[in-house]
């Protein structure tokens, strides 16, 4: 059932998730087609948001603060693998692969280059602060709206 406290949470989180995508646009490879990425992202970070830290609103700060980090860390991980299954799925139909072991095992090692590639301040730094806050507002508006 909607809520204004899961509106909330999916607006903010689908800014926070375009946010990060635009930290981490600099830090791709030159060349890397960028055009989706932060549609993609905003998506994700919508129905996670939703999904996550709407339906759990109305729990206090300090849950609050727990599931808006889990909201932040589960966009990180939809988005990492999201884009290297894609970037997996790219290689295997260009035949790079002899199977399908070799092009999961492929897909695993690629979600790892972009946890590495990721993993700086700027951008951790954001997801951080942007998921307490995020907490913290949908609480905020649970509080007030429900």
């Amino acid at each position: 059932m909607p809520t204004a406290s899961k509106l909330a949470a999916a607006l903010f989180f689908a800014g926070l998730a375009w946010f990060a995508a635009d930290l981490v646009k600099p830090l791709l490879p030159e060349g890397t087609p960028t055009g989706q990425l932060n549609r993609i992202m905003a998506v994700i970070g919508a129905s996670t948001g939703w999904k996550i830290s709407g339906a759990r609103a109305g729990q206090g700060l300090r849950a609050g603060f727990g599931y808006g980090l889990t909201t932040s860390a589960v966009i990180t991980f939809w988005g990492v693998l999201i884009f290297s299954g894609y970037k997996m799925l790219q290689y295997s139909l260009n035949r790079r692969f002899d199977g399908p072991v070799e092009a999961l095992q492929a897909m695993a090692g690629y979600a790892v280059d972009y946890l590495v590639l990721i993993a700086v301040p700027s951008v951790v730094g954001a997801l951080v602060v942007g998921g307490l806050f995020g907490g913290w507002l949908v609480e905020w508006v649970a509080r007030r709206w429900s």
